[in-house]
């Protein structure tokens, strides 16, 4: 009996705890809550990141440009769902938090008042300090997002920081994550970004004008050079070709050479590939040389010349 009547007072007093209003209640409802918001959240994320990678793989696999533009696009809303469920699912949590700590009378103030209060007053001065910061951020978030100024798999470099480039991994209402070349990852507060430079396809179409008197012998060597320059997805991401000749005199050709390359690559086509033409007539006579002049490397990107062809207007001479 004595047994009985422990267990028995055991659970009254278990009861009385949780069944009425009380400091140790409120706190007990807290933590649960925390607990089960976190770990609600952490499990959705965890669906939407899975629905993220199988877009990103069929983004990666896709031929056609218009497919891969929606694709990523589709991975950037998805990517920025995680944060807005996780808002969600605090909100709901915080509402189920205050309806049940919320005095109900003036005689709950000695107790769940009490607590509720106190509450409260840790809200305000946490608030006070981390909120604003926040909202800044998801403000910039939701404009950039709204705005389209980049999407994830884009090659981006954020303004005013001088060597923050990268491809961008992932994108939140508060934050963005990139992987630059060297693969280091960088996170970002989303009001920190001033301005991004986006560069289409993450590739760099650069051309050199080599300009020769032996066309045939000129290119025969080009080939050779050609098949020396590494290449890859962070080297040459399309190998250097022979795009046209042009002949500009009896004795005079230009053959421009186009090739493409990874953000921050840029070095192996108008260092590496023009000092090795260079190096081809450093010991020769010349009468033997194959260079009339110094080969001239440019970015040759076809919208750009095409957007300064409307915009350059030059006056013919009267």
């Amino acid at each position: 009996m004595d047994a009985v009547n422990l267990f028995k007072n055991a659970g009254q007093e278990v009861f009385d705890l949780f069944g009425q209003a009380n400091p140790y209640r409120t706190i007990f409802i807290l933590i649960l809550s925390i607990a089960v918001a976190y770990y609600l959240s952490k499990l959705m994320a965890k669906l939407i990141v899975y629905i993220a990678q199988k877009v990103a793989v069929r983004s990666d696999t896709e031929s056609r440009e218009d497919r891969v533009v929606v694709l990523r696009q589709v991975e950037t809303y998805l990517s920025v769902s995680i944060a807005i469920m996780r808002v969600i699912i605090v909100a709901i949590i915080a509402y189920v938090l205050w309806r049940l700590l919320a005095p109900t009378g003036s005689a709950d103030l000695g107790g769940s008042g009490a607590a509720a209060i106190g509450a409260s007053a840790f809200f305000i001065v946490i608030a006070g300090q981390t909120l604003g910061i926040l909202l800044r951020d998801i403000t910039a978030g939701a404009t950039m997002i709204i705005e389209k100024w980049f999407k994830i798999g884009d090659y981006i470099k954020v303004e005013p920081f001088l060597d923050m480039t990268g491809v961008v991994e992932r994108m939140t209402l508060r934050s963005t994550k990139l992987r630059s070349l060297s693969g280091e990852v960088i996170w970002i507060h989303n009001q920190q970004i001033q301005a991004v430079h986006v560069t289409p396809r993450a590739l760099r179409t650069m051309a050199v004008d080599i300009f020769v008197h032996d066309r045939v012998a000129a290119e025969k060597a080009i080939d050779k050079l050609i098949k020396a320059v590494p290449t890859g997805p962070t080297m040459l991401a399309r190998p250097l070709r022979v795009k046209y000749a042009e002949r500009w005199g009896d004795d005079l050709w230009r053959i421009t050479v186009v090739g493409q390359t990874a953000p921050g690559r840029e070095w192996l086509i108008e260092k590496y590939f023009v000092n090795a033409l260079i190096a081809l007539d450093e010991d020769k006579k010349k009468a033997d040389r194959l260079l009339t002049y110094e080969p001239i490397a440019r970015f040759a990107d076809p919208i750009a010349d095409s957007k300064f062809k409307r915009a350059v207007r030059v006056k013919k001479d009267k």
